[in-house]
């Protein structure tokens, strides 16, 4: 069996409770870092272990393979699932009420599409469907909507990040909860309509939210992913609590 490197871990994925997905009915979900100084590898492989013998789906996210997460650590997390038989979820899958199996959700954040379609042989290698939270898909290229397009044909799920990838709740206290959907939300979901993608997910950036943001976004999409920070981490603020 391929494993994990072990080392110290301050706050194992194990012990975050808030980021296993547990079946239909929660619209607000969490991930977990997995970028190099977010979780180590021990804590990482001790959440897909907790994944498998609780049959829950852990869901884990990253942003840059080869720059904030090395191609080798993110092979090796997708060998912990494989080894543990971990099957894999998007978030469209969560959104059409899938049941809560052992598995593994994998999200990537932001906008590194060249990056993002250079591993796609490598998630097809090991039967891996991750969700794709895309943030200023309105400067994308011609090209790079090509690129979108070919990692939805391959079976991955493409989602709305926000169009500047600002902290929401900064953004409402300026200008409101509707202004935020206005100039923040709406705009990208419309952009991603149009080029056939049909977004039903939505992450916040920075993983920054408030319950009236939720309700705002949860008029409009199925589910919103926040993300939870190990105790270790230079954050202060976890915005998801148990």
């Amino acid at each position: 069996m391929t494993a994990l490197a072990l080392a110290a871990c301050a706050d194992p994925v194990s012990e975050m409770s808030e980021v296993y997905y547990r079946g239909p009915g929660q619209r607000v979900l969490c991930a977990v870092g997995i970028d190099e100084g977010r979780s180590d590898e021990r804590g990482i492989a001790l959440g897909l272990d907790r994944a498998r013998d609780d049959g829950l789906v852990v869901q884990l996210y990253a942003h840059v393979p080869g720059r904030t997460i090395a191609l080798d650590r993110l092979e090796r997390v997708l060998a912990g699932a494989r080894d543990r038989g971990l099957a894999h979820f998007t978030y469209d899958d969560f959104a059409a009420g899938a049941p809560a199996s052992a598995g593994i959700a994998l999200s990537f954040d932001d906008a590194s599409i060249d990056e993002w379609s250079a591993i796609a042989e490598v998630l097809d290698a090991y039967d891996a469907r991750v969700t794709f939270f895309i943030a200023y898909y309105d400067g994308f290229s011609p090209a790079g909507r090509d690129q979108v397009r070919a990692l939805a044909a391959r079976g991955h799920a493409i989602a709305n990040h926000s169009v500047r990838h600002l902290r929401g709740p900064d953004y409402a206290e300026r200008h409101g909860v509707e202004g935020w959907m206005i100039d923040e939300v709406r705009p990208v979901a419309a952009a991603m309509r149009a080029d056939g993608h049909a977004p039903v997910a939505f992450a916040y950036p920075f993983g920054a939210r408030t319950s009236e943001l939720d309700r705002a976004l949860l008029a409009e999409y199925a589910i919103v992913r926040s993300v939870s920070f190990s105790r270790d981490a230079l954050f202060v603020v976890d915005p998801c609590p148990e």
